[in-house]
């Protein structure tokens, strides 16, 4: 398999994600974008630099769209 097309797939669904309006959407997308690009660090004999911040970022979207509307909802 050619992980290069995992790495532009990332990389497509991450600049979709800037066009789409909808914050929800935004971030779902993103999350699908970010989990590529940790696959694609794997993939390139576990290259961190790539891994680390996506991660993190896949972590932090999906906090938002599982607690924060809850918060702003009460």
């Amino acid at each position: 398999m050619n992980e290069n097309i995992i790495g532009y797939a990332a990389s497509l669904f991450i600049v979709v994600s800037f066009i789409v309006k909808e914050l929800r959407m935004v971030r779902i997308i993103n999350i699908i974008g970010c989990l590529l690009f940790v696959i694609y660090g794997y993939l390139l004999n576990q290259n961190w630099p790539i891994i680390i911040p996506n991660a993190i970022l896949l972590f932090i979207h999906a906090y938002h769209l599982i607690f924060v509307p809850k918060q702003l909802t009460k």
